[in-house]
């Protein structure tokens, strides 16, 4: 009999909105102290350059309000589940570029672009509400609360890609980290289901995965143990597995604790 698949972790809509809201201030207050020579920069992210990655992230943020502007798909269920989500992005990816070459190009502002989408999602998605309103969304139809949830990993992920390519220290929102952490912990979880491996991302997840004998009590037999940002960046292909474990970046105790087959998540 396969493992039975965990029930999915619960998120609460207001904390999350908050959350998005102060990562995507963090990255606003940092991109619009950069100078022309900053933005051409590359990225780790093929041909984009700093002025690219910061017109994405204006775009992960009004994402939203594009959503509740079309009709509610019909319900009751959404069609696409947060746990599903992080797989389902890779096929959009041309697409996406190629909108943000367009975002990019219409406008050279960035200040007043992150200004416009900042005020759009103040006023479409309001500070109280339960966030099951149903979203088509660009990978399928969801819950509101679910698709802030991914926004949070947008926008961790995307400040860290900025970090990278300017060397600077954008913060993480303590909640927004927790989030992304916990969503991609969860969709490890989901992909390869069993309890014979620990992946612990302190101190905000710690899930088990992968079939064979189920751990009960005391020190699991394999385990695996990393920081957040290492964890996001092994879950979205940032860094390689045999990479993080040559850099220490990640501890892996027992014959089953590896990963390497399992990772990326997502891209």
């Amino acid at each position: 009999m396969p493992p039975a698949k965990k029930r999915p972790r619960a998120y609460d809509h207001l904390r999350t909105r908050t959350a998005v809201l102060a990562q995507f201030g963090h990255v606003r207050d940092a991109v619009a102290a950069l100078t022309p020579e900053q933005l051409a920069r590359p990225t780790r992210l093929g041909d984009w350059t700093v002025r690219d990655l910061a017109a994405h992230v204006a775009m992960v943020l009004g994402g939203v309000g594009r959503a509740l502007a079309l009709p509610e798909p019909p319900g009751p269920k959404p069609g696409l589940t947060l746990l599903q989500w992080p797989p389902a992005t890779s096929a959009y990816a041309a697409r996406i570029a190629e909108d943000v070459e367009d975002l990019a190009a219409g406008h050279p502002d960035l200040a007043a672009l992150y200004a416009e989408v900042e005020a759009g999602f103040l006023a479409d998605v309001p500070g109280s509400g339960t966030g099951e309103r149903l979203l088509t969304t660009r990978v399928g139809s969801m819950r509101l609360a679910d698709f802030l949830v991914t926004r949070t990993v947008e926008l961790t992920v995307h400040t860290d890609d900025l970090n990278d390519a300017l060397g600077l220290e954008i913060p993480y929102d303590r909640q927004a980290l927790a989030a992304c952490v916990r969503l991609l912990a969860d969709t490890l979880a989901d992909r390869a289901p069993g309890g014979s491996v620990e992946v612990r991302v302190p101190p905000f997840a710690v899930v088990q995965c992968i079939g064979g004998p189920k751990h009960t009590r005391g020190t699991p037999p394999n385990v695996v143990e990393t920081g957040a940002l290492t964890w996001i960046r092994l879950a979205t292909g940032r860094t390689e597995w045999a990479r993080a474990l040559a850099d220490a970046e990640v501890s892996a105790s027992g014959e089953r604790a590896d990963l390497a087959e399992l990772l990326p998540l997502m891209g």
